[in-house]
């Protein structure tokens, strides 16, 4: 049978520094080696897994019947950083001899510890494939350079959440060589039932502890705030000893600090305390049964923020050693303990509770999607990794905590009477607005949109926003990529082949986009009204335009012509259009066809009614038509209802064509036509779309807020 792109099984080298990593390395091994006909499996034992104050935990890899293959003593003693730097250097000297010994076709490396960096770094030098399982993580330590530069170094990737998968995409790695698995431990949690675990609890903690009256400690010094994470151990025991419950407490790892984390506990008599057993490790299948019957979880191990929460046990996760993990409901975050109280408190908040169990980390079949992908690697393609670039969406999530200022966008309304500007945030809030009046000529025009922005932008500074790119709403047909308006509306005059990018870019120092004002609208509804969330909907403005949203994203065409749906042909005999054809949309419903309507009527003496006036001084408009209509003139109601009818059948045709799931109406106008048009569309729609919803839009200012969210969308694609 030929398997991965030759006649040989696969070679496999796992290669495991410490206790928590072989957690997650272990379901993996027990599955290759349950596949011999595929795998050939070298165990590679290095780091504090051999080192008897760290418990000799290569003895439960022995005990699960794995054959290690080769024991490698890496640690320097000394448990600072300059220890850890010369622990990866002896790994380093060490390793190269292994790998030309076992010639292994991969080798399999978890997580972000400094041995797992020499472990890559020795495996890449001697072009040998890497598998990096849980990369694309954040914690929020110099663990996150550490698992940041495996994944530059690996091959192939193994994360664990949707999150994770994304930020491995954005930081340039093939998405064909990424597996979203889950984690490979979830896999065992999510079956574990012993149900002899107050046996277990008893060996631990005493014969008179029951199931969820003890608390599991587990905490590690913090490499990057050595001198803080030793305070906060500290703070951490007085609230323990305060709350006076029976807890077990684990040693820390080996980083650097670890020695003072160590006689901080015996400082306070942590080992001999009737209250307190303290040890230097539990094998993993008897820790998930204890943390799983624990009335409580404290530390700032990453099992706290991943592997409990499969059990729903209350965590409290202390510092920043795990800042960037995502979490589920069950763990409480105490960020900075100033004193013992806030952590004493945390643990009256805490203690006993039950969650719900999450699945953030996985579902359980993490190994067998494992396997099946590594079946699936071709010997024969390239080593050499290739890096890709490509767009990704991400959420945006912001802590009030470290973030000072407010990202914001400059948008730009480019309308026929006024030119607005406006300071927008990310979620849509209009801080500060500016008015005014559009000049006529080009020169003026630009002088004073660059003007404008230049005001604005020294103002953002004041108001605390960071100004991420301009965003600018003109009518016409535009061009996005190049930034230039083709050709305008009538209403902006001297308009045409207009590059607007450049000379903002070039005075402001920002990134600028520019598109049609339609497009705009349909743009604002995706980020901030009702089409959020949705995959298709279309936007229509009564002025007369639109934009269509297909798939997330906003339609074009291939001359940028697109969603031009004021000009839908309604009738072939209608009134003439301002595009030079006639029967269009536009032609009826528009507010400058109603204006054209009211002044025949006013002409005629036939629009005034009891009730209403038009003064000698002011230009009769759509307003007005709308008034006589209100107040009981026939004439005006059937213009309106003409016009809500061409209204309609365009939306027909929208419907028929694009099959959309939600119709929104946006614009003044908009309120008077929705009846109308869900009139015509049970009148005239075929049955299979009579259910798409027509709704008017609740934006306010849909033209500066779509403005602003070109800006917002491109600029905030990458975690921060």
């Amino acid at each position: 049978m030929e398997k991965n792109g030759n006649n040989r099984k696969l070679r496999v080298c796992v290669a495991t520094c410490n206790r928590a990593d072989y957690s997650k390395l272990a379901p993996i091994m027990f599955g290759i080696k349950m596949e011999p006909e595929f795998f050939e499996l070298d165990v590679v034992v290095l780091g504090s897994h051999l080192i008897d104050d760290y418990g000799n935990t290569y003895r439960m890899i022995e005990q699960d019947d794995f054959d290690i293959n080769t024991r490698l003593h890496t640690i320097v003693r000394g448990e600072d950083e300059a220890a850890m730097v010369e622990s990866v250097g002896l790994a380093l000297v060490k390793l190269p001899d292994v790998l030309n010994r076992l010639k292994p076709d991969i080798m399999i490396v978890h997580g972000d510890r400094f041995d797992a960096l020499a472990l890559a770094t020795s495996a890449a030098l001697m072009n040998i494939r890497i598998l990096h399982i849980e990369g694309g993580e954040v914690s929020g330590t110099i663990d996150d350079s550490i698992r940041h530069a495996i994944t530059k170094l690996a091959h192939y990737h193994v994360c664990c959440t949707r999150s994770a998968e994304q930020h491995l995409i954005s930081m340039c790695e093939d998405h064909d060589r990424i597996l979203l698995a889950g984690c490979p431990s979830y896999d065992k949690l999510l079956s574990a039932k012993n149900k002899d675990y107050m046996s277990i609890i008893r060996m631990w903690l005493g014969d008179d502890v029951k199931s969820k009256d003890y608390i599991v400690a587990l905490q590690h010094p913090v490499t990057t705030d050595i001198k803080h994470s030793i305070k906060m151990f500290e703070l951490t025991l007085d609230a323990l000893i305060s709350f006076n419950k029976r807890t077990l407490v684990l040693f820390p790892n080996i980083d650097a600090g670890s020695k003072e984390m160590v006689r901080v506990m015996r400082k306070k008599g942590i080992e001999h305390h009737p209250n307190f057993r303290a040890v230097k490790h539990v094998p993993f299948d008897q820790f998930i049964q204890l943390v799983a019957h624990a009335g409580c979880m404290i530390g700032n191990s990453s099992c706290g923020v991943r592997e409990v929460g499969a059990f729903g046990t209350p965590v409290i996760n202390l510092g920043t050693r795990q800042i960037g993990r995502e979490t589920g409901e069950n763990v409480l975050h105490v960020r900075d303990a100033d004193t013992q109280d806030k952590i004493l408190q945390a643990l009256h908040l805490q203690f006993g509770k039950q969650y719900p169990c999450s699945k953030i980390y996985g579902d359980g079949n993490a190994v067998p999607r494992i396997l099946k992908f590594l079946k699936s690697i071709d010997l024969q393609e390239p080593l050499q990794k290739k890096f890709c670039f490509p767009p990704v969406k991400e959420n945006i999530s912001q802590d009030i905590d470290h973030i000072l200022e407010t990202l914001s966008a400059l948008a730009v309304d480019l309308g026929g009477t006024n030119l607005r500007v406006a300071i927008v945030s990310m979620k849509g809030e209009i801080v500060k607005k500016y008015t005014q009046f559009n000049p006529k000529t080009y020169e003026e025009r630009i002088n004073l949109i660059l003007q404008m922005c230049v005001e604005a932008a020294a103002e953002a500074v004041k108001l605390n926003c960071r100004i991420l790119g301009v965003g600018i709403s003109t009518g016409g047909r535009v061009n996005p990529r190049e930034g230039i308006v083709l050709h305008s509306t009538k209403l902006i005059q001297e308009w045409n082949s207009v590059d607007l990018r450049t000379p903002l870019s070039d005075t402001l120092h920002l990134p600028v986009w520019v598109d049609n004002d339609g497009n705009c609208a349909a743009l604002a509804e995706r980020k901030f009204g009702q089409g959020k969330g949705l995959e298709n909907f279309v936007t229509l403005i009564t002025g007369i335009g639109g934009g269509i949203i297909h798939q997330h994203e906003l339609i074009h065409g291939s001359s940028f012509c697109a969603a031009e749906l004021g000009h839908l042909v309604v009738s072939l005999d209608g009134p003439d259009c301002s595009c030079g054809s006639h029967g269009c949309i536009e032609a009826y419903a528009s507010g400058m066809a109603l204006q054209r309507e009211a002044k025949k009527l006013h002409d005629e003496d036939l629009l005034l009614v009891e009730g209403m006036s038009v003064p000698k001084d002011e230009a009769v408009s759509a307003v007005h038509l709308i008034q006589a209509a209100k107040l009981g003139n026939v004439k005006a109601q059937s213009i309106l209802r003409t016009a809500g009818t061409a209204l309609g059948l365009g939306v027909v045709n929208i419907l028929h064509t694009i099959n959309p799931s939600l119709v929104i109406l946006s614009g003044v106008l908009a309120s008077h036509y929705i009846h109308i048009v869900k009139d015509v569309i049970r009148q005239q729609a075929l049955s299979s779309v009579q259910d798409v919803d027509v709704v008017v839009s609740d934006l306010v200012d849909p033209a500066l807020l779509g403005a602003a969210s070109m800006v917002l969308d491109y600029t905030t694609r990458r975690i921060c």
